[in-house]
């Protein structure tokens, strides 16, 4: 397994909002890589300054992973099989789609995904397995929850 760490959004956005991951954050064991993804979703929300240089610095520091066609693919089975298993409503689908895709790429690189979105994140686990970690949102705490890579 490769030492690459993708952040979820989730993560940042209780870094930016109150800075409980910044210890953390700064002694992750492995090498940072940033989610196209969860650069748009953070950019589409940002509206202070210290945000959006927070998030210039992010993309210039880390290089940055792009779901590829296969993952956009992927994700729609994937949303699809959700659907029909648990009736979510085209709005629910649309909020976990980009958590999918942070997943898929992740799981493309052999990256740990890290997040403080617990619930959607394990449930997404249930489709796809990939590595999770799970950091507890007030900073109390790392939850660990590392599952098999299957390719």
């Amino acid at each position: 397994m490769s030492n690459l760490i993708i952040f979820d959004t989730s993560v940042f956005i209780d870094h930016l909002r109150t800075g409980c991951h910044r210890e953390k954050i700064d002694t992750v064991s492995g090498l940072i890589r940033t989610s196209s993804v969860v650069l748009a979703e953070l950019l589409r929300g940002a509206t202070k300054l210290a945000e959006i240089s927070f998030l210039k610095e992010l993309e210039k520091n880390h290089p940055v992973l792009t779901p590829t066609e296969k993952n956009w693919m992927e994700s729609g089975q994937i949303l699809a099989k959700m659907r029909a298993d648990k009736g979510f409503s085209p709005d629910k689908l649309r909020d976990l789609h980009f958590d999918v895709l942070i997943v898929l790429t992740a799981r493309t690189h052999g990256a740990r995904l890290i997040t403080s979105n617990r619930g959607d994140f394990e449930m997404i686990c249930g489709y796809r397995h990939f590595v999770l970690e799970v950091w507890h949102p007030e900073g109390e705490g790392i939850i660990k929850q590392f599952l098999p890579l299957q390719v």
